[in-house]
């Protein structure tokens, strides 16, 4: 076992805690590991823990790096790129607000407001909920490095094709009054550099207590509900509805994924189980995708600050994109 797989197994994969959770609830309690519900609870222990332990622990590192962009100096870079480098570069900042889509769009707001092209802010309302370093690690611990490169990579593309294509179509007037650029607005002059060292610790502690705070809930569900599909549904029920077998697995999973409000680690359980019964990569990708970018609720945000044509548009896009992506991976999924 080289260096990099021996750490993986230690601190992402956190292959220990499996064993120790198998070994209180078979050897201490005397669970029989035949019994459904034994899975359910070792798998529901073992992600949860280790969900919240990489989470915190990478909320703070990321949070901390993100004191040094805060939205005002985010605006003001942002303001002097356009096309596609605007969109490449408004993406790329989406990966370091490690928030849902439904936080994103408070910052969204601030964006149109500073008049920046909608092209680049809606890369970053793509890229924000989709893509971040945190969802990378934490893949990387439950799907390998080549799924969460994957996902990273397509994700950011995703961010930047949407962003590019809704610019191209001219829809600034689309934008509701509330959040349309103001003449003349007072620019702050606070200069990230004049936070301390303990001021950005204090920032950073205060992002884990309020981002764990917020999505604690959206975690227990979407573990309860990848245990329940790894110990308690049937392959052959699982590979019925999105298996290869069905043309369109994709868009189903698509459509099943947008009732649900999570963020990606949320979604990281779910995507777990379902690669576990042999659901492709593509399928996978895409429901990860439509969950934390086209939600219900995140919809119900956004129709607050875009009207319906830009919104409707958006949501052609974004899912236009998603299909993609799902068949082309599912096509090469022997790749993986």
């Amino acid at each position: 076992m080289t260096l990099f797989e021996t750490l993986n197994d230690l601190l992402l994969r956190m292959t220990w805690l499996d064993e120790f959770i198998r070994w209180l609830l078979v050897d201490m309690i005397g669970l029989n590991t035949d019994w459904t519900a034994t899975g359910i609870v070792q798998f529901f222990l073992y992600d949860t823990i280790k969900i919240f332990l990489l989470l915190s622990i990478l909320i703070f590192i990321l949070s901390y790096i993100q004191s040094y962009f805060p939205p005002e100096r985010t605006r003001r870079i942002l303001a002097k790129y356009h096309g596609i480098r605007g969109n490449i570069l408004g993406a790329l900042f989406g990966t370091l607000t490690p928030f849902c889509s439904c936080s994103s769009i408070p910052i969204f707001i601030g964006f149109t407001k500073a008049g920046l092209p909608l092209g680049v802010t809606f890369s970053f309302l793509i890229s924000s909920p989709l893509v971040d370093l945190a969802s990378f690690l934490i893949l990387m611990s439950f799907l390998g490095w080549e799924i969460a490169l994957v996902y990273v990579v397509v994700g950011i593309l995703l961010a930047v094709v949407g962003g590019a294509v809704i610019q191209r179509m001219n829809m600034e007037t689309k934008i509701k009054d509330h959040a349309k650029p103001v003449p003349d607005a007072p620019v702050s002059t606070v200069a990230a550099f004049e936070l301390t060292t303990s001021d950005r610790r204090r920032y950073a502690f205060d992002q884990v207590k309020d981002i764990i705070r917020r999505v604690w809930i959206y975690i227990l569900i979407g573990v309860a509900i990848g245990a329940i599909i790894h110990n308690a549904i049937p392959a052959r029920v699982i590979q019925w509805i999105l298996g290869s077998d069905n043309f369109f697995n994709v868009a189903i999973a698509t459509v099943l994924a947008i009732p649900m409000y999570a963020d990606i680690f949320g979604t990281i359980p779910i995507a777990e189980a379902l690669l576990l019964k042999g659901i492709g990569v593509g399928t996978v990708l895409a429901f990860m995708m439509a969950v934390t970018t086209l939600s219900i609720p995140s919809m119900v945000l956004l129709s607050n600050v875009i009207k319906k044509r830009l919104l409707i548009t958006f949501i052609t896009v974004v899912t236009i994109g998603i299909l993609i992506i799902g068949y082309l991976f599912n096509a090469i999924s022997f790749i993986f």
